[in-house]
């Protein structure tokens, strides 16, 4: 049963206190207590470093054995409102670990974790431009040979490849490969992307006439920079190609 007595915000963020003090203690056991004997983790990066999923106790306790004591995950908090039907309460948290910040949710059935999801959302210290972290665009004051945007832009681009090498390279330029140089740009990484047709976008041009994205349009926005409120839900090929061309240069992409 749900508990009647504390709002499901509260009845989350105790479960995470308790969850969080267990594992500042290295207390695996006592984490495992938290969770259902039928239970679900989804890591997403934060934890393992890669995409894993695990199941039961006995794998929980696999999971958090390897990775507790390098990841030092802490600051557990619910994020927003938690809600609650019959037996089953549920969150969206937020919480970090020694080198990222992350973002999870999580499903209780009777005071119990049911389903867990971990994902980094950032790695600290390499935190993207926004917000107060904005980069300002515009200089004031005298400075001699001071260059404006396009003469910079113009100047990284032909240094990248030649006399700069990028750190990453990325082989194909369609959607997947522009929203990962997308990120990487955010992050300052130097990247070059490379593609065999001669515009961003031909992936899609190119194929058969009456092709339109099978997925709904709030399931294909692209990193950053989501569609139009009036876009089509089942968007025609040759829209989608015009958007990608469009993404590459608004984005500054090195394509």
């Amino acid at each position: 049963m749900t508990d009647s007595v504390h709002p499901p915000s509260q009845q989350v963020q105790a479960w995470l206190d308790r969850f969080g003090a267990a594992l500042t203690a290295h207390d695996v056991e006592g984490a495992l207590a938290l969770f259902a004997p039928e239970s679900y983790w989804r890591d997403l990066v934060a934890f393992t470093w890669n995409i894993k999923t695990v199941e039961g106790r006995d794998q929980i306790r696999d999971l958090l054995d390897s990775t507790l004591a390098r990841v030092q995950p802490g600051h557990w908090q619910v994020e927003g409102e938690a809600s609650a039907t019959g037996d089953l309460t549920e969150a969206w948290f937020t919480f970090e670990t020694a080198v990222a910040r992350g973002r999870g949710q999580i499903r209780l059935k009777n005071g119990l974790c049911w389903t867990l999801l971990t994902t980094m959302i950032e790695l600290k210290g390499f935190e993207e431009k926004t917000g107060p972290r904005r980069i300002k665009g515009a200089e004031h004051g005298a400075q001699k040979n001071r260059q404006n945007w396009l003469e910079r832009k113009t100047q990284q681009e032909a240094a990248l490849g030649t006399t700069e090498q990028p750190y990453v390279v990325i082989i194909g330029g369609g959607q997947g490969g522009i929203g990962l140089g997308a990120r990487l740009k955010r992050l300052g990484v130097p990247t070059l992307v490379i593609e065999k047709n001669p515009r961003a976008g031909d992936s899609w041009r190119n194929r058969y006439k009456s092709l339109c994205l099978h997925d709904p349009v709030w399931y294909d926005h692209m990193p950053y920079l989501p569609f139009p409120d009036d876009w089509p839900v089942f968007t025609p090929k040759d829209k989608v190609g015009d958007w990608l061309k469009m993404y590459t240069k608004v984005m500054e992409l090195n394509y």
